[in-house]
């Protein structure tokens, strides 16, 4: 039997490096034909009989590759999945697969390409895998295949990355869960630094310390290090008698170099990399403003934790610091309106100020970091003592910005202006409710950067680990300066300030025959004095390095600098529009494809490995804006369920809708929460198949929801059978964004080509200020920023029921910030409304009270009733 790909290749965010067989009963193939059958392990023999993960560092350019071998010794054909978390700031570079004698390698492509094809998958009903989902600092490459009986399969993943220095020191982190015994466990390091290693530790988050040491073989010396853990199967036993194993959780591998001086330059094939991370410098004070969200989403723990972080950060504050409180919900207030020194008694006085500080309304995000500029820019004009100090701008926030100005163009451009380059902003964004790209372009525009601080227990330990990056300048406004004649294609060089733990680091090329006159000259301000170096290549050394690692140093010099490249590309093309923005990407994708990199540029697809109708899974890489719904912040999903089927559709199974809800569905039936009464407005429409109605219109911002009729097929002549949805279409213009929904498929801006999705896919798809989160088989999730959230249902029929075609239902999950000049079906009841209700009396139908109800200046006569998707208690009109 040959290998036949299941098509779900993709990149999600879970905790496990494995490769092991489903469980799981009989399913049939989309497409109909034989059966296949998922199967446990441990239970229907599928083993891995090797995992290996070999990582080799070169100067920092870590280099790694994941080998797995699985055994089927049935005799029918099993699925199996080989699932490998990866860092998310790597990327990968190659795969393969060999199976029943067959090889199949992967093949990186421009993603527009590897769309074409992935729009030929979805329109045949198949999940060509392009899923994207992301943790807090890994992403999880994921592949199920048939592997024939009495048959294995290999598994080889290539990735690569750069070590950053964080801390004093740099951190090889590989994630562990084969899920079963192996046979052959194997985790091999290899550093190789030029500069010598000053120190090599290890600990797995799975063994305990007495055993980490027995197991985990270390060594360093020069310039070399080497870390070995291979554990017999007996040592993977949780006990002597046990069939599961110990290896679940982290392998973290971390080291640091010598620093005898700044110049380390490291220079093969042309290319050069210089790291600077000079030792033995004098702390800069530093001015730092801190600018806090307090809006009323910041409420509970976020608002403890943070309190809590602030608490522990002013404690590590020096005497020679200065600093101010900036807080920021519906209005703008400082805690001194000036910087202060960090004396005993100021600290202490922040501190009750911390401590008392309560929620207030709305997010003016413009004007508490106006505040925060305008402190620091004051300091530095009004006091020349504080001028030479590191002014550092850090500003949290839980949301978008909903007060004062809210224009996101409007507000970088303010920032931009109030800062000049003088100093840099950190944005550290608080949950998956902010607009991370938004705080990105800001923090990149102001020499700073961005952090999310995930809604968990350790979040005070996020926001203090974040500060303790910053928290010690050594330099400030460094540059790294080479002769122009003899260099090109220089990565950033520049740097507002230098951070102790730090490490700055630069690439280039080196123009043929210039190496003699190749140098780097280092400026910048230290604490009371000029910091000024030149560094020199020592080409004997660089010939003896190059004889100690030949071939990999040159490789992974060049690499190194195409992966730094690569990634300030993809940073850049962040803050640009219209053609700027066109020719850096074409840059960025052109060296990703010269050098094979997945990137958000890229996709790979794995040549020769398809289905019974000739489709390639494909890989890519997943971004942080890309959101799992359950991060999506609170933001609900109504589940399918068994529930009370429509009175009038007895065959049909309807989910059960909560009792506070907005939205249309069946036939088609209107629900319109109105929380300021408690209670449910019910109204349906009779109109003809065919025919469209207009469910939300923004005049203000030109969002628009349509929905299509259809009717209910084969119905009894002469008889109304009822009208449903059977199309919907969602349009936001400023975004240029449009989105077809039918019970089949899903499309992306059909009008020029987007790419069709069907409902068996899992996505989660951004396009400017639009998130679309599918959710395979159920329903899909649209979010557009500063306008509302609004969800698909999809409603499947069977042989036998009463309706004979999927339909599809909308729900309104948050309106309240679209304009108050919305309408449409829906729409005009999106912002609160009056309505009034007299002359209750006995209806028709005793058991149901009827009365007349003046709403919108229309005189209804209506019924209280059961609604007929549930069990929501409703007026019905």
């Amino acid at each position: 039997m040959g290998l036949r790909g299941l098509l779900c290749v993709c990149l999600v965010s879970l905790l496990a490096l494995q490769a092991v067989a489903a469980q799981g009963s009989p399913t049939r193939n989309p497409k109909g034909g034989k059966k296949r059958m998922a199967v446990d392990a441990a239970v229907d023999g599928v083993v891995i009989r090797s995992l290996k993960v070999n990582c080799k560092v070169t100067s920092r350019f870590a280099h790694y590759i994941i080998t797995s071998q699985v055994v089927n010794s049935a005799d029918t054909a099993k699925e199996v999945s080989f699932n490998v978390e990866i860092p998310k700031t790597a990327f990968i570079s190659d795969f393969a697969i060999t199976a029943d004698e067959n090889a199949f390698t992967g093949d990186i492509k421009d993603k527009v390409t590897a769309w074409k094809q992935y729009r030929k998958a979805a329109i045949s009903g198949e999940n060509a895998g392009l899923v994207r989902a992301s943790g807090r600092t890994m992403e999880q490459f994921s592949i199920h295949i048939i592997v024939g009986p009495r048959s294995k399969a290999t598994f080889r993943l290539t990735y690569e990355e750069v070590l950053r220095r964080k801390l004093m020191q740099y951190d090889i982190v590989i994630k562990v869960k084969p899920q079963q015994l192996v046979q052959h466990f194997e985790i091999d390091v290899d550093i190789f630094e030029p500069q010598g290693i000053r120190k090599l530790d290890v600990e797995a988050s799975f063994l305990p310390k007495e055993l980490a040491a027995q197991l985990i073989k270390k060594s360093f010396s020069g310039k070399k290090g080497h870390v070995l853990f291979r554990p017999t199967v007996s040592q993977q036993q949780t006990c002597p008698t046990c069939s599961t194993t110990l290896l679940n959780g982290d392998f973290k591998v971390t080291y640091d170099v010598n620093r005898d001086d700044a110049c380390d330059l490291l220079v093969a094939n042309n290319y050069f990399a210089h790291f600077f991370a000079p030792q033995n410098l004098k702390k800069l004070n530093k001015n730092v403003v801190f600018v806090i969200d307090i809006s009323s989403s910041m409420e509970g723990q976020k608002l403890k934790q943070t309190k809590e972080a602030l608490h522990k950060i002013l404690g590590d504050m020096r005497p020679g610091d200065y600093f101010d409180l900036v807080l920021f919900g519906s209005a703008v207030q400082s805690w001194k309106g000036s910087l202060v020194q960090a004396s005993p008694a100021n600290l202490e006085a922040a501190r009750n100020f911390v401590q008392q500080f309560s929620l207030a309304g709305a997010t003016n995000l413009n004007g508490g970091l106006l505040r925060g500029i305008e402190i620091l820019n004051k300091a530095q004009q009004s006091l020349p003592e504080l001028s030479n100090h590191a002014s550092i701008l850090i500003m949290l926030t839980d949301g978008e910005p909903t007060e004062g100005v809210m224009d996101r163009t409007q507000i970088l451009k303010n920032v931009r202006d109030g800062i000049k380059g003088r100093f840099p902003l950190y944005n550290l964004g608080f949950g998956h409710d902010v607009d991370l790209n938004f705080l990105e372009v800001m923090s990149l525009e102001n020499n700073g950067r961005v952090q999310r601080i995930y809604e968990d227990h350790d979040a005070t330990q996020q926001l203090q680990g974040f500060y303790e990056q910053v928290a010690n300048p050594l330099l400030r406004d460094v540059e790294l300066l080479y002769p122009r004649e003899a260099v090109s294609d220089l990565t950033q060089h520049r740097h507002k300030q230098y951070y102790e733990g730090s490490e700055i680091m630069v690439a280039g090329r080196i123009a043929d025959h210039k190496l003699s006159s190749f140098k780097a000259d280092v400026r910048a301000h230290g604490e009371g004095q000029e910091f000024m170096t030149t560094c020199l290549v020592d080409e004997e050394e660089m010939k003896k390095l190059l004889r100690e690692r030949g071939h990999m140093l040159e490789n992974h010099v060049e690499r190194l600098w195409a992966y730094l490249t690569i990634q300030e590309l993809l940073a850049k093309r962040m803050k640009l529009e219209g053609q700027e923005k066109a020719n850096v990407s074409a840059k960025a994708l052109q060296m990703s494809l010269a050098y094979q990199f997945v990137t958000p540029l890229t996709s790979m697809t794995v040549r020769g490995m398809t289905d019974q109708d000739g489709l390639e899974p494909i890989i890519d890489k997943p971004l942080d804006d890309y959101l799992p719904l359950e991060m999506v912040g609170p933001r609900k999903t109504f589940m399918l369920q068994a529930s009370q089927p429509a009175p009038t559709h007895s065959s049909l199974d309807i989910k059960k809708l909560p009792d506070q809800v907005t939205g249309v569905d069946t036939d088609p039936h209107f629900l319109i929460h109105v929380p300021q009464k408690e209670d449910t407005l019910c109204f349906n429409i009779n109109e003809e198949p065919g025919v469209v109605l207009s469910l939300v219109q923004d005049p203000d911002t030109g969002f628009s929801v349509n929905g299509q009729l259809i009717g209910n097929e084969a119905g009894s002549p002469g008889k109304h059978e009822g009208t449903y949805f059977g199309r919907l279409g969602i349009a936001n213009p400023a975004t240029d964004f449009q989105l077809e929904v039918t019970p089949q498929n899903i499309t992306l801006n059909p009008g020029s080509g987007g790419p069709v999705f069907s409902w068996r896919d899992q996505a989660f798809l951004r396009q400017n200020e639009v998130l679309v989160t599918i959710n395979r088989k159920r329903n899909l999730v649209v979010s557009v920023e500063d306008g509302g959230t609004f969800e698909v249902v999809l409603h499947r029929v069977w042989r036998g029921s009463a309706v004979r075609q999927d339909f599809l239902g909308f729900y309104v999950l948050d309106s309240h910030r679209m304009s108050a000049r919305t309408h449409g079906l829906l729409g005009q009841f999106f912002h609160p409304f009056d309505y009034k209700v007299s002359n209750l009396h006995p209806g028709s139908d005793p058991t149901k009270t009827d009365a007349t109800m003046v709403v919108k200046n229309r005189r209804l006569t209506v019924t209280r009733s059961m609604t007929p998707l549930g069990k929501t208690s409703g007026l019905l009109i």
